[in-house]
């Protein structure tokens, strides 16, 4: 339940939150004054693995949202962190994934990338897949590596429509390995756990906003952040008022949420 008098955090999804494609949705640009002003931290959090932290701040920015680099957790970001909190420095990783995952994990040298001996393989989305990589992670899996997903999306949208996404890549690794992966984007609690780390926030402490019932708002509750769900994105109004457990707000967008918390 949302508690305002305790609320020092705002974590938010992207996509369907802030803009729809290229279309910025109500409130987006006033994220960043309004945080300031309640004396809020927040950060956005997205399951897409394919880019680095700075090109969404990028993207965001070209569009007049302020959302500053060090504010946004991509599940590629939030699985390098799992895993330097379990392996040492110089531990060998078999990585699927494109830009996104490969600099979070090999970017500053704390991981190798290696295809043998590795103590586990870390799948995203990668729109250069081939039989080979697929082979080789296969092969490091029945040999004992760990299996770690980014994120279990299936689908990947595109502009000429839903294309195989990070879920799809981790099927057939699954299907040809027998092991099950560990997920870590939303709804799981990892990247959750990511992002109250970085604010330096609890969970009480917490409200997710978010357009997607079975990722955004049904990962939070289960790591018992309080839930703000708009209807700009994925799913409708309609939807969430009929979910077995609500979200503790149900509003149409983003500057209706903001609107809330500026009492």
């Amino acid at each position: 339940m949302l508690n305002r008098s305790r609320l020092r955090a705002v974590l938010l999804d992207m996509d369907g939150v802030l803009h729809r494609g290229a279309v910025v949705l109500p409130g987006a640009t006033e994220l960043s004054t309004t945080m300031v002003a309640l004396g809020l931290r927040y950060a956005c959090l997205t399951n897409n693995s394919s880019q680095l932290p700075a090109i969404f701040a990028g993207k965001l920015a070209a569009s007049g949202i302020t959302v500053p680099v060090n504010h946004i957790i991509t599940s590629s970001t939030a699985t390098a962190q799992l895993l330097r909190e379990r392996f040492p420095q110089g531990t060998r990783l078999c990585a699927i994934g494109m830009a996104g995952v490969q600099q979070a994990l090999f970017g500053d040298g704390y991981f190798l990338q290696d295809d043998a001996d590795v103590a586990a393989v870390v799948v995203g989305v990668d729109f250069e897949l081939t039989y080979a990589k697929l082979r080789v992670a296969t092969l490091a899996l029945r040999a004992g590596a760990a299996f770690i997903a980014t994120n279990a999306d299936a689908t990947f949208p595109a502009p000429e429509g839903l294309i195989p996404g990070a879920g799809a890549i981790v099927a057939a690794l699954q299907a040809a390995s027998d092991k099950v992966p560990e997920v870590i984007g939303k709804p799981e609690p990892a990247m959750f756990q990511a992002a109250l780390q970085l604010l330096g926030v609890s969970a009480e402490e917490t409200l997710m906003i978010g357009d997607r019932l079975d990722t955004d708002i049904a990962g939070a509750q289960r790591a018992g952040i309080a839930t703000a769900f708009v209807g700009s994105g994925v799913h409708s109004i309609a939807e969430a008022e009929a979910w077995p457990t609500p979200p503790d707000l149900i509003l149409p967008d983003l500057a209706a949420v903001l609107a809330v918390l500026r009492g």
